[in-house]
């Protein structure tokens, strides 16, 4: 879009995005800095068949697009029911709604026949670079275009599985959960739109996620924002239609954990834990005087590009930095006021004080 269009705004809200979330972070805790052994507890609740079922296929669970057409309260139950209510190829479909629309093709071909072939893969593989995956390595990319059609060339027995284990772990774990995430959605959501009465879209955006900036060429006409506690501080960013994007972002409060009842915020826990890194500090040194890609770090630090990402990460998790998303990849830079505001957040929590 040109720069002097005014991006619309809409919003949306339904515990059924952290329902969802909450999956990925459970099968990948140290991406969104969670204790590895609470979030091996929590999976270790599942019965053996639904754990396994869940631990194989979480990577290509990330039905967004599909929450936002859910009729209201868009809680886990409701998505929960309608998956009961669909066909085979309809639940696996919706659960693999990040799948760009151009695979249904190859995946219904697939189901018909039980069976895919090399150019099903390669095909699968080039729609998915294209399209919401299209920042990622490219044999990881191809793994999981392997494992979704896999589950394809089953569709009844994966259909089946899946929708017992996501009604098994809502049971034994995320119907409690939905109970405490249900006002802080609320009250994120209320709090988002009262900045959006005063921010443009660019800095409402980068001000909500705390630390993603979009470039003009990456920017929709209209915009649907849905908060999610879990997802904090990344978000899901992804097209509904040619002109509308989905931009879920974290909403949990800079004083509270993923873990209820743990007295360290997360905030704080992981900013200083990014901190205690040499390299990290000398990656924030350069990043404070300009913005600059994985590469051009990798060069100046004399590292191998994948490092640089880990701590990029790690940064980024801990709020430290702003990514923006470009047409030829990411670029970072020191994200201001941060030091500030996580010495004020560490003064706080020692002195004991209310922030």
């Amino acid at each position: 879009m040109s720069t002097n269009e005014e991006q619309l705004i809409r919003w949306d809200i339904g515990t059924a995005y952290d329902f969802f979330a909450s999956l990925v972070v459970l099968h990948n805790p140290e991406r969104y800095g969670l204790r590895g052994s609470w979030a091996a507890g929590v999976r270790s609740r599942l019965p053996a068949a639904e754990r396994e079922t869940l631990q194989s296929c979480w990577e290509v669970l990330w039905p967004m697009r599909w929450v936002y057409t859910l009729p209201a309260p868009k809680d886990a139950a409701t998505a929960l029911a309608v998956l009961e209510q669909a066909t085979a190829a309809t639940r696996l479909r919706a659960l693999m709604a990040a799948l760009p629309p151009a695979a249904d093709a190859t995946l219904y071909a697939v189901a018909a026949r039980r069976a895919w072939d090399e150019p099903e893969l390669r095909h699968l593989t080039g729609l998915m670079q294209e399209s919401d995956w299209r920042l990622q390595p490219p044999a990881a990319v191809r793994k999981l275009a392997t494992h979704a059609l896999d589950l394809w060339s089953d569709p009844a027995g994966s259909a089946d599985a899946l929708l017992s284990a996501l009604s098994c772990y809502h049971e034994v774990f995320f119907a409690e959960e939905e109970a405490r995430l249900r006002p802080q959605l609320d009250a994120a959501l209320a709090y988002a739109q009262t900045l959006a009465a005063r921010l443009p879209p660019p800095a409402l955006l980068e001000e909500l996620s705390q630390g993603l900036r979009l470039a003009t060429e990456n920017r929709a006409r209209e915009l649907v924002l849905a908060p999610s506690f879990w997802a904090t501080p990344f978000v899901v960013l992804t097209m509904l239609d040619e002109e509308t994007a989905l931009f879920v972002y974290g909403a949990r409060p800079a004083d509270m954990s993923l873990v209820p009842g743990e007295l360290v915020p997360d905030a704080l826990y992981q900013a200083l834990k990014a901190l205690a890194d040499p390299t990290r500090l000398r990656i924030l040194r350069y990043l404070s005087d300009e913005p600059l890609a994985p590469a051009q770090l990798a060069r100046r630090l004399r590292l191998r590009s994948p490092t640089v990402i880990h701590h990029l990460d790690a940064l980024r998790l801990a709020r430290l930095v702003i990514v923006t998303l470009e047409p030829e990849g990411k670029r970072y830079a020191m994200r201001p006021d941060a030091l500030a505001t996580l010495f004020d957040m560490l003064t706080s929590f020692v002195d004991g004080r209310e922030e």
